[in-house]
């Protein structure tokens, strides 16, 4: 992480699944290949682990209740919605036009 913060990294984005176990079908979960009985199984193993967990509930989480005390104020406050919520839009027309363009791709020898 260092080394990316540093710009001493050929990585430019890091996901981190923070979750234990990871999100039950979240990005980073192994590919299924069509067998989703496999699939099943680990978010029942994720559940199972997560009923044991004596923090379960986000709007229970203390750092979630000072986050929202001391600086969003009420859930679907406007700075909630400013900073929490995130809003998709088609980027493919901007993302063909300078893709050509883009160094990091041509420094990683990268397929866009």
């Amino acid at each position: 992480m260092d080394e990316v913060a540093n710009g001493n990294s050929k990585y430019h984005i890091i996901e981190i699944m923070a979750c234990p176990g990871g999100c039950v079908a979240g990005g980073g979960q192994p590919y299924h290949h069509g067998d989703y009985d496999i699939v099943k199984k680990r978010a029942a193993g994720l559940y199972n682990i997560d009923g044991s967990k004596e923090l379960r509930k986000s709007h229970k989480n203390p750092a979630i209740v000072a986050l929202y005390n001391e600086f969003l104020g009420e859930p679907y406050s406007e700075a909630a919605h400013k900073y929490l919520h995130t809003h998709y839009f088609d980027k493919s027309v901007v993302y063909e036009d300078t893709c050509n363009e883009c160094t990091c791709a041509k420094e990683a020898d990268a397929t866009i």
